[in-house]
């Protein structure tokens, strides 16, 4: 008898429903494993294995920070109906015929699984792998991943409740008082989903002697933990900005709007990895650090069901009235930032925040011309990050 002594024709992981986009606790992952072989072969067994892990892995300076957690195992041994078995166990398969191993289980309940995530630095993923042992020779394999999305419902008590905050800054020059920057500012709720407009309502006061310009942007901050050690990586997903305001003034934004894009879930539950999201509010002042404010923001799975079958103008609608908790003041002029003129958001790389750990560096914004496209989807940065500076990239 000839045994195989390479790889098979075919042997290959399918799911049943290739379609599906993700899995969630509880649901079946189902499907087969097709193998086919171009000559007379021993299969001694081919097992299956269900598997899901959170990895991280980075280095500060020389020490090399690894860690990981299972948050899914399974395993079973495949059979072929009406394929007769040897003595030991095993199987003769033969060429010109296709052989399918059904394979079927079900994901842990929930509070026991967390959503897929893959960053610079980690990854949560899913899989099913497929083994064929044969004797004397070495094993094959196959992968195939999958998607799982846990839900989280933006429409909880917590989530619902409106996030507000200011912050100051008293200004010098050369030793000498001059004036202050202030912000006040106030989004209606925390929880937001992919598509959906949060209104910004705020004042900005300059009294210094200095021209201003106000701004908001996503920023998600990326967590990793290992060996004790933490590293932190954070982009810019997509802005707005207003007018510049001269020194004496003030702006105020009515239920200004910034959409949210297609990003990953804030990811709950993992001791290793986190992913948050905040709404930044902060001042540019030319020859000072920036004034910053960040409200707290989570992305979830389950849009909120007073603003899923609204309009961006019911939302703007709504935030004008909540925004007169924040700012007494009349209605200020529509924003010039709104028209399009030159075409471009800043300079071509602006930085945007200072040093925010001790371990990592500050976090820029790359940017090119932007005439009023689509806000950029979440993408992953590709440069190293240690102490020379984060590249986020934006479209």
């Amino acid at each position: 008898m000839v045994v195989l002594t390479k790889k098979p024709k075919t042997f290959e992981v399918e799911f049943r429903d290739p379609s599906k986009a993700f899995y969630r606790s509880g649901d079946k992952v189902a499907g087969r494993v097709v193998l086919e072989v171009s000559e007379v072969t021993v299969v001694k067994a081919v097992k299956l294995y269900g598997i899901g892990c959170a990895k991280v892995e980075y280095h500060k300076g020389k020490q090399r920070c690894r860690d990981e957690v299972e948050y899914l195992r399974y395993e079973d041994v495949l059979h072929v109906d009406q394929q007769p078995t040897d003595l030991d166990g095993s199987v003769t398969l033969r060429p010109g015929k296709k052989y399918e191993y059904m394979f079927g289980f079900e994901l842990p309940q929930s509070g026991q699984l967390v959503s897929s995530y893959k960053g610079k630095f980690g990854s949560i993923q899913y899989y099913v792998k497929a083994v064929m042992e044969r004797p004397s020779h070495s094993d094959v394999e196959s992968k195939k991943y999958f998607q799982v999305e846990e839900p989280l419902d933006v429409n909880t008590l917590e989530l619902s409740f409106p996030a507000t905050g200011a912050k100051e800054k008293r200004m010098t020059c050369m030793f000498i008082p001059d004036g202050r920057v202030s912000i006040v500012a106030k989004i209606n709720r925390k929880g937001f989903c992919e598509g959906e407009d949060i209104c910004i309502n705020a004042k900005f006061e300059n009294t210094c002697s200095r021209i201003i310009i106000p701004k908001a942007a996503i920023i998600g901050t990326h967590t990793y933990l290992a060996n004790g050690r933490k590293k932190v990586f954070r982009e810019k997903i997509s802005a707005v900005r207003g007018d510049h305001i001269i020194s004496g003034m003030c702006d105020v934004w009515q239920s200004k709007s910034i959409r949210v894009p297609k990003l990953k879930p804030t990811v709950l539950g993992c001791n290793i990895i986190h992913l948050d999201y905040t709404l930044m509010i902060y001042v540019h002042i030319p020859g000072s650090e920036k004034l910053i404010l960040e409200l707290p923001l989570v992305i979830g799975t389950i849009p909120y069901n007073g603003l899923a079958s609204r309009t961006s103008s019911m939302c703007s609608q709504e935030c004008s009235a909540a925004s007169n908790s924040v700012v007494s003041m009349p209605s200020a002029p529509p924003s010039y930032s709104e028209i399009p003129q030159h075409g471009h958001l800043d300079s071509p790389i602006t930085p945007l925040l200072d040093d925010y750990d001790e371990d990592d560096c500050p976090i820029f914004m790359n940017v090119g011309e932007y005439y009023h496209t689509p806000p950029p989807a979440y993408t992953e940065v590709d440069e190293d990050c240690n102490d020379s500076d984060i590249n986020v990239q934006l479209g």
